[in-house]
């Protein structure tokens, strides 16, 4: 239970400062307001936005239940994670989180916030290949070696 009230900590710092508070300011300085009516839009982000919320949410769930840690670079899983989304893809909890910041985009139709999304992927490109793989293979060896071969980073490869 300890751990997950862990994770649980974590992802709401983590989404309350890269998923809540930047876009914040970001939709606020490019001068974006809340649509006054919810139209197709606002309909389509908000399935999007969805989508990626539940999909970082089971990503936290496998990190506790399955890797018995949490999605902080200083308290991780002790057992590779390789269940639950992790099946079709390397890194779903940014894929997810991604997906959020895409759909909050298409609810306020802004760029600013779009390209804010883009260059949050593009970070996390960045981490995951200079920090978490590196991290990974000397944790886990030639058990994450053979995860990779099987599953892709980003995109799913349609078999498991």
């Amino acid at each position: 239970m300890f751990i997950l009230a862990r994770a649980l900590t974590y992802a709401v710092f983590f989404v309350g400062f890269f998923l809540v508070v930047l876009p914040a300011r970001v939709l606020s300085s490019a001068g974006v307001a809340r649509p006054p009516v919810a139209g197709a839009w606002q309909m389509a982000g908000l399935s999007v936005a969805a989508v990626g919320a539940l999909l970082a949410l089971a990503c936290i769930f496998a990190f506790v239940f399955v890797g018995g840690g949490t999605q902080a670079p200083f308290d991780p899983p002790r057992r590779l994670v390789v269940r639950g989304p992790y099946r079709f893809i390397r890194n779903p909890m940014y894929v997810g989180a991604s997906a959020a910041l895409a759909g909050a985009a298409l609810f306020y139709r802004s760029m600013s916030l779009a390209a804010y999304a883009c260059g949050f992927l593009l970070v996390s490109h960045l981490f995951v290949m200079w920090f978490e793989e590196p991290a990974l293979r000397r944790t886990f060896d030639g058990e994450y070696d053979a995860y990779c071969a099987r599953t892709r980073r980003w995109w799913p490869s349609g078999h498991r």
